[in-house]
């Protein structure tokens, strides 16, 4: 059978460009890839593993009655077995889900209903996902309570607001474990014994956090956690939800069917792309350490290329407790959108995918107190495992020569180098 990895690492060991480059893509140039929080690609040996569960091994993981269902529930298994271990949980507390936007809507709604009246009150804080804050919106509307904890300057949650907002009522913590837009990393031990200890079930979303740094479920007494397959190299369409069994956490279902994994989401597996997920997570652990050495390697050189060459940068989020991969800066004079465009030779993006097509200032940025005008300047640069030097090297050139073509329009950097203190001005908006 083609092996689509061979072909690949053949090529280039480190960049799939080289093979992308022999189809025929829709569009004449492919940019520099730099959005991997948005999504990843594949990674050309999960692709390898998926394939033959797409042809020959086309069963219906619940088809108990012949070998093609026998099968398929096998590399189900297999996957569920992966996942597990990578963040050191039992293959029977792994449910598979759509991704994780599914798995964080059944976690917070599926705890709270299943409390609900005896618990009414969730806690989260104001830089979580969308779909998270949807979700206690929702909650809201239905009469629960849900507190908004504020974040520091740095993007971390006090832990003491956290232990000021818990109530008797308090049923669920939901903190994400690497933001989506700063890549800042909260503190989840310590969240997770905060809860454990107040008899509180702790949920956190780690999309941009599972198979790029360390999880351990049992250490950070973490109840419930949101997978995403497409973030780690894996395919669109899957991830999973992590459900604790002991001590036991309880759920409503969202969804009714024939009862499948667990009764908490029922529907038909979706083998192929649950085998490309376990692979995925298989090849996480085996290559993290590497991988995230040689990802903040590229870090390091960008942000000290660019505090060299630029002046008036800002990066947001806290400088050490971070997902290396994950770089917000922030220039000043150059509005985000205008620079974007400056650079079309790359892809990535000002916030959330899930929020790029709304003009206002990223409300991520907002709680951590970055005023407007930076927040409006934000570039959010994603760098992964097929992220080479050349391409940092390439993009620090570009993003210089941009930066410094759009100051020389703006009056407001004349008006800044002229020495005026903008605090001082009384801006009408009449």
């Amino acid at each position: 059978m083609l092996s689509i990895s061979k072909i690949a690492i053949k090529k280039s060991p480190l960049s799939l460009s080289s093979y992308f480059s022999n189809t025929k893509p829709r569009y004449k140039f492919r940019s520099h890839y730099f959005d991997f929080q948005a999504t990843s690609p594949t990674d050309p040996r999960v692709l390898d593993k998926m394939l033959p569960y797409m042809i020959t091994k086309q069963g219906n993981a619940h088809s108990k009655t012949h070998m093609h269902g026998w099968e398929a529930e096998g590399g189900v298994e297999e996957a569920r077995a992966h996942v597990s271990d990578l963040i050191h949980a039992d293959p029977k507390e792994i449910i598979f889900t759509s991704g994780a936007t599914e798995s964080n809507n059944i976690a917070i709604k599926g705890v709270m209903n299943f409390l609900n009246p005896m618990k009414k009150h969730v806690i989260t804080s104001q830089i979580e996902h969308k779909c998270v804050l949807e979700s206690c919106k929702l909650l809201e509307s239905k009469g629960f309570d849900v507190t908004y904890l504020p974040v520091q300057r740095n993007g971390i949650i006090d832990i003491g607001e956290l232990k000021k907002a818990i109530r008797p009522d308090t049923g669920l913590v939901s903190i994400m474990g690497v933001n989506n837009e700063i890549g800042v990393l909260q503190p989840l031990k310590e969240i997770g014994n905060l809860c454990r200890s107040n008899k509180i079930k702790f949920h956190t979303d780690c999309a941009q956090m599972f198979g790029k740094l360390p999880i351990d479920v049992n250490d950070m007494k973490i109840d419930l956690m949101s997978i995403s397959g497409h973030k780690i190299y894996g395919p669109k369409g899957v991830g999973a939800l992590y459900v604790r069994r002991r001590p036991r956490v309880r759920l409503l279902a969202l969804q009714s069917g024939g009862g499948q994994e667990r009764g908490i989401r029922s529907g038909t597996l979706p083998s192929p792309i649950i085998v490309g997920l376990g692979e995925a997570a298989r090849i996480a652990k085996s290559e993290m350490e590497r991988d995230n050495r040689r990802i903040k390697k590229l870090a390091d050189k960008l942000i000290s290329q660019v505090m060299e060459k630029i002046p008036l940068v800002q990066l947001n989020g806290d400088k050490e407790k971070r997902y290396h991969g994950c770089v917000n800066l922030s220039f000043a004079f150059a509005e985000g959108e205008s620079l974007l465009m400056n650079l079309k030779d790359f892809a990535l993006s000002s916030g959330s995918a899930c929020t790029s097509a709304s003009l206002e200032p990223s409300y991520v940025l907002r709680a951590l107190g970055v005023p407007d005008e930076y927040a409006h300047s934000s570039l959010r640069i994603g760098l992964g495992r097929f992220t080479t030097e050349k391409e940092i090297d390439f993009f620090v050139e570009t993003l210089v020569t941009s930066v410094e073509r759009l100051r020389e329009m703006s009056p407001l950097y004349d008006m800044y180098l002229e020495g005026v203190d903008f605090t001082k001005i009384n801006w009408s908006h009449d």
